[in-house]
């Protein structure tokens, strides 16, 4: 079946648009986005204003017409932290429902965690161990640990690229004493969350992913996005180091013009580098190795879970003949699994 994800994210609203069967890897199709940066949206209060709940409605009304040209069948719609912490969250989802006729599943931190971490074991396998999994994105990092498809332990902190860069890094570049201010609450906000991970052991094999941790790696020489899914690319802690205060002494100009960095994300980019090398010091990493999964396809993997069961439970059923209805699968870990429609 064709299925696409939905992710409004603190960044970016994505429309992902798979082919995708119980059993087999989701083939991407499509991809629609566009960038609304919700995180640097906020008001004082926290709140989302007026214009980008406008432009939020349009942008998510603009992808479910996408997805109906693309013959999706389904849409898992979620949104993450930018809408999960603002002030205004619940008014933000009645609206765009108003607007569009979807209803947007808010995911918690530790279920963005968890479903990342599926993601990321299911691309590595079973042969990777135990896995430590990074992945930093527009409003929060996440962090999960474990052996198999749930991680032993997961925790969503709020240091995101794009709320960092609008609270802490006003200028362009940045002044010095804002950029170690940045670097102390960073590395402070990791140090707490560390304990809850060292008492599990050491990590086999330690992942970043999402699109801070791609640029990162690009700048630091890895394989370009066109060179396909299949090249391994990896971030070192001590080039990484190399990166941030030649990244701290540039403009959002100057960076964009860095292999692989775009326009949009130019800015945030150090605070991203930031969190990134005090989350490798912390959890005492050398190396991660870049997922091209993360997120949306941990959705997808999650989805087709469900269905895997609801089949199973199908059969058993008729095997059964008369008698009482098995209950379906339905995993409390997966919020996500509701479905939106575009309204008739």
């Amino acid at each position: 079946m064709r299925l696409g994800v939905l992710d409004v994210g603190s960044n970016t609203v994505h429309l992902l648009v798979v082919d995708a069967h119980p059993g087999a890897r989701p083939l991407p199709a499509y991809s629609h986005k566009a960038e609304l940066r919700l995180a640097e949206l906020l008001d004082v209060r926290g709140a989302i204003g007026g214009t980008g709940v406008d432009r939020l409605v349009s942008t998510v009304a603009d992808a479910m017409r996408v997805a109906e040209d693309k013959g999706v069948e389904d849409v898992l719609a979620f949104a993450t932290s930018a809408i999960r912490e603002a002030a205004n969250g619940e008014e933000v989802l009645d609206r765009v429902e108003r607007g569009t006729g979807v209803r947007l599943t808010v995911l918690s931190g530790a279920d963005e965690a968890r479903l990342t971490f599926l993601a990321v074991r299911r691309w590595f396998g079973w042969s990777a161990g135990r896995l430590l999994v990074l992945d930093i994105g527009g409003g929060s990092l996440e962090v999960a640990f474990g052996m198999d498809e749930y991680p032993d332990a997961a925790v969503s902190l709020p240091l995101g690229a794009g709320r960092l860069t609008g609270s802490w890094l006003p200028g362009d570049p940045p002044a010095t004493a804002d950029v170690r201010a940045l670097r102390k609450h960073a590395r402070a906000e990791i140090a707490r969350a560390v304990p809850e991970f060292a008492r599990l052991g050491r990590p086999d094999h330690a992942v970043g992913t999402s699109k801070t941790f791609r640029q990162l790696a690009r700048i630091g020489g890895a394989a370009r996005s066109a060179d396909g899914l299949y090249v391994q690319r990896t971030l070192r802690r001590e080039v990484l180091e190399e990166w941030v205060p030649r990244l701290a002494a540039m403009s959002a100009a100057r960076r964009s013009a860095l292999p692989g960095v775009s326009e949009g994300r130019a800015r945030q980019l150090l605070a991203g580098a930031l969190v990134a090398e005090g989350a490798m010091d912390l959890f005492d990493v050398d190396e991660l190795e870049i997922c091209p999964w993360a997120l949306r396809e941990g959705v997808i993997l999650r989805k087709l879970d469900v269905m895997v069961g609801e089949v199973a439970s199908a059969a058993r059923d008729r095997a059964a003949g008369p008698g009482p209805a098995a209950s379906s699968v339905a995993p409390e870990d997966l919020p996500a699994s509701s479905v939106a429609r575009r309204p008739a």
